[in-house]
């Protein structure tokens, strides 16, 4: 039997939803909030939540984000306002207006059921990220790139791994080489940053003794020891011009020469290189080899940052959750509303490692046997500045549009989606912080910020009248 969540607060309403949908053949849990809902249920075992908009505590709308991939059903009795209840919805997949008909509630169950099966059944395989080691996350830019990853990786093209700090470009090119034709010989992984420059020559490419002071014995570098498998070279712009000559030498040629010996070996390995930096800008600046750029530059494979993730920052946060509660002998915890929020608004600098410094910390410090509180993740989000605003003319609190505020009304039947949103926003800034403006709207703070700069609606910032 298909499972339904029905999350609603007043008990006859929800009574009388489950026996409705009981009588239709399918099997109903309910809960009156959203807290009793994910402390007494995994909302993964369920097909369908359907939740009323106003719920005491976290509203209905904070499910969307708890259930990943579980299709949301909002109930609202706000119905003369679809516009705004459509800004709160967030990706639910539909809305209904109560009070209900019984027999538009069953169609409406029915259609949303169908099309979730039916996605389920297309969805293609592998893009799921269960090939790419120890990566978690299904969004469309996560799927791009496990496809990528597949199309690339039975080849012995040259990659270059772009990403930010803290975004697991190490776990791709590890992907790379176990989808490969070399993935049973090594792989060795070579931080360039941390090598210092007098060595990394020697370490890379191998020594003769008495090569240089301290040369005791002969030393092969870790470039042969890679030969029949793959070379990852992380933070690859840190290397020495010195030895991006010698790499250079090892991608045309095919061979390697230690320091000190006249003579060369060849070596066939599979050169996988990551960096943080723009290597295009070094090289125009003179500090990276151009002819190794462009050597190095056949694919390029984009990682992107932890913000852009959308709901794989929940199904992370909830896989090192798992993880650490295993890891310190924990029951398994689970994530507050609030926590959720903190998580999901947050802009996350250092990406999944971040994330993981977090969970970690809060799973040590965590003394509830239930779940995390937001105060243990130790996230000020009053604090997250977003870099745009300090060059945005729209943030600028002393213009026009920051000191206008239009007179509380009653929103009229017609309010189009955009009206509602200036209207609330112009109503509330002065009396809500950024993260409660997003919290009632339904939408993440990057998202509020998005939807201000495109409407031309300034932030007040601390301190302006």
């Amino acid at each position: 039997m298909t499972k339904i969540l029905v999350v609603e607060d007043e008990a006859i309403i929800r009574t009388a939803l489950r026996k409705l949908l009981e009588r239709n053949k399918y099997e109903v849990s309910e809960a009156p909030s959203v807290r009793e809902a994910t402390g007494k249920f995994q909302l993964s075992d369920f097909e369908l939540i359907i939740s009323d908009l106003r719920l005491p505590g976290a509203p209905g709308t904070d499910l969307i984000k708890l259930a990943g991939e579980i299709p949301v059903l909002i109930m609202t009795s706000y119905a003369s306002l679809r516009s705004a209840v459509d800004s709160m919805r967030m990706g639910a997949v539909d809305y209904i207006a109560k009070p209900f008909d019984h027999d538009e509630m069953v169609t409406a169950v029915k259609r949303v059921i169908g099309k979730s099966s039916a996605a389920k059944r297309e969805q293609t395989p592998n893009t799921d990220g269960s090939k790419v080691t120890g990566m978690i996350g299904s969004s469309d830019v996560m799927k791009k790139l496990y496809s990528r990853i597949a199309k690339v990786a039975p080849t012995d093209a040259t990659v270059l791994i772009h990403g930010e700090t803290g975004t697991g470009k190490e776990l791709v090119a590890r992907s790379l080489h176990e989808q490969s034709r070399r993935h049973k010989e090594l792989m060795i992984s070579v931080n360039c940053a941390a090598i210092p420059e007098t060595l990394i020559e020697s370490e890379l490419f191998g020594h003769e003794k008495g090569a240089f002071t301290g040369a005791a014995s002969t030393r092969e570098g870790l470039v042969a020891a890679a030969d029949g498998g793959t070379l990852f070279l992380d933070e690859i712009g840190e290397l020495p011009l010195e030895a991006q000559a010698r790499l250079l030498r090892v991608l045309q040629e095919g061979e390697v020469r230690p320091l000190g010996s006249v003579e060369s070996r060849k070596v066939d390995v599979r050169l996988v290189a990551a960096t943080h930096r723009d290597l295009r800008q070094l090289a125009q600046e003179g500090k990276f080899r151009e002819d190794l750029y462009f050597r190095i530059h056949v694919i390029q494979l984009e990682i992107p940052p932890l913000r852009e993730r959308g709901r794989d920052i929940l199904l992370l946060a909830e896989a090192l959750l798992t993880r650490y509660s295993h890891q310190f002998n924990k029951p398994i915890l689970k994530l507050s509303p609030e926590a959720i929020q903190a998580i999901t608004t947050y802009t996350w600098p250092g990406n999944v490692r971040e994330l993981e410094n977090a969970m970690q910390r809060a799973v040590i410090l965590c003394e509830d046997e239930r779940e995390i509180s937001h105060e243990l993740l130790a996230i000020d989000l009053d604090l997250v500045r977003l870099d745009e605003e300090d060059d945005n003319p729209y943030f600028n609190a002393g213009s026009s549009l920051a000191r206008s505020r239009p007179t509380h009304q009653d929103p009229p039947e017609d309010l189009s989606l955009e009206d509602y949103f200036q209207r609330f926003v112009l109503e509330h800034q002065d009396t809500m912080s950024e993260t409660e403006l997003a919290k009632k709207l339904g939408v993440s703070r990057k998202c509020l910020w998005e939807r201000r700069q495109r409407f031309g609606i300034p932030r007040r910032k601390a301190g302006a009248k």
